[in-house]
């Protein structure tokens, strides 16, 4: 067997942002999560390369996966050979700009730093059909703060000088805008933008770029290496594996996207968030107040009750057929078609779950929000007074910006009618029938708008 020579390096150095919030799990939970983030020895969050492979390894499809990855083949010693692409682990930016790489002393008392002591914790619940919580279906997760950059490299070695097309691809994963880090990418984490980028391709074979690479350190902080260069053009291209759908809505009235938790003023409350933002300088730091959160997942869980219901309609199942209780059960939650289709299902097996086909992500915005807190008591019929236990307040949410809900839906064979139900639900929402949130029975969450696909106007509140 010929010994192969890897003369060629193709080097990138990426910095990404967190565009929604990240969860990349460690499988450990702790008293305050159910799923706890990966940190690294500092303490910081930190996205190990495995994650990076792996989606880079979906996003260009299996066959060009065997010339970056590797493969083994057990019939063939000629067809065997290891990865072409290195990876490293994805470190953190700090507060001075600069990569926090190897053991550092971090100050968590600083007003920076402190805020990662305790990361935040999004809370879930799977509702039914029928509108209430599923048994088991109740946990929650805890995330890394939108705004967070991370840097890492990646390496691919090249026995020739042909291979640029290959590095382009692999550039262009990264660049689409399609890419999802982590887990729960389906409810709204894991969107990540470059911030950043600089390459090199060099010639082991010329004395001055062997010394070049030489002289690289294995350190994510050697943003001043030589050999790095930043007029690397990246062609914008529309995806052919994703269907990009945008709203762009606005409130009605109030709204309410519920925390689980109360406070000094109400019971109920809204839930918020704070993320990272980046002055001119590259220095990060957190915003004074905390932002309105519309989480991914409450908006999907109200498209996916909608798309049942649509689905059903052109399929002519009504609610008055006269069917058993096991055909409706096929119609109706989880179990439909089109749910299925389009959201995924699980089961106890690997053959007996699928991963969804929508992503949407969260919407974190800093615009200014009024609160209202609002009174509500029971009345009982027949004596005119308070039903005991029965007196609530809840603090909910008001404003007059726009806000652009993003979905993407992975192109595939669809059966007939999904696609239209699915459509047919997000026009819902911005005609102001499908109310997103808690509070629906009282008023809250419509919004209007326009709903885009693929840049395109599709339709909008008078249509």
């Amino acid at each position: 067997m010929n010994e192969i020579k890897y003369n060629y390096r193709y080097l990138a150095r990426f910095i990404i942002e967190a565009v929604t919030p990240l969860a990349v799990g460690s499988g450990e939970k702790d008293i305050a999560s159910d799923s706890l983030v990966m940190r690294d020895i500092n303490g910081l969050p930190y996205i190990p390369g495995t994650a990076i492979a792996g989606v880079l390894r979906h996003c260009i499809g299996e066959e060009k996966a065997k010339a970056y990855f590797g493969r083994h083949d057990s019939t063939s010693p000629e067809g065997r050979h290891g990865s072409d692409l290195i990876i490293t682990e994805a470190r953190m930016i700090g507060k001075d700009g600069q990569v926090v790489d190897g053991l550092q002393n971090i100050n968590y008392s600083d007003e920076f730093y402190a805020h990662f002591l305790e990361l935040p914790v999004r809370q879930h619940v799977c509702i039914s059909n029928k509108g209430t919580a599923v048994a088991g279906g109740k946990f929650d997760n805890q995330v890394v703060f939108k705004g967070t950059r991370f840097c890492f490299e990646i390496e691919l070695l090249s026995s020739n000088a042909d291979r640029k097309n290959d590095f382009d691809d692999i550039i262009k994963a990264l660049h689409s805008g399609f890419i999802r880090l982590g887990g729960n990418t389906r409810k709204g984490f894991g969107q990540i933008e470059v911030r950043s980028l600089r390459t090199a391709v060099l010639d082991l074979c010329n004395p001055d770029e062997l010394d070049l690479y030489c002289e690289k350190t294995s350190s994510l902080n050697d943003k001043y290496w030589k050999a790095w260069r930043k007029d690397y053009q990246v062609e914008k291209t529309s995806s052919d594996k994703y269907d990009k759908y945008e709203l762009k809505i606005k409130p009605e009235d109030f709204y309410l996207f519920g925390s689980g938790m109360g406070d000094e003023e109400a019971d109920m409350t809204p839930v918020k968030s704070t993320y990272i933002e980046w002055n001119d300088e590259g220095r990060p730091y957190f915003c004074e107040t905390p932002c309105i959160l519309i989480p991914a997942s409450s908006v999907k869980g109200a498209i996916a009750h909608r798309v049942a219901f649509y689905y059903n309609a052109n399929t002519s199942h009504c609610a008055d057929d006269q069917m058993t209780i096991e055909e409706l059960n096929v119609l109706s939650g989880s179990n439909n078609l089109a749910v299925r289709e389009l959201f995924g299902y699980i089961g106890k097996t690997e053959e007996e779950q699928k991963p969804g086909n929508v992503f949407i992500s969260d919407i974190i915005s800093s615009n200014p929000v009024d609160d209202k807190i609002l009174n509500h008591v029971a009345i009982d019929y027949f004596t005119g007074g308070a039903i005991g236990g029965a007196l609530f307040s809840e603090k909910v949410s008001y404003d007059t910006h726009t806000y652009t809900l993003t979905l993407l839906l992975q192109k595939a064979e669809y059966s007939k009618g999904v696609i239209e139900a699915l459509e047919s639900a997000l026009m819902d929402i911005c005609r102001g029938m499908l109310p997103l949130g808690g509070g629906v029975n009282r008023g809250h969450g419509y919004f209007n708008g326009e709903l885009f696909k693929n840049g395109e106007l599709y339709g909008r509140k008078s249509e």
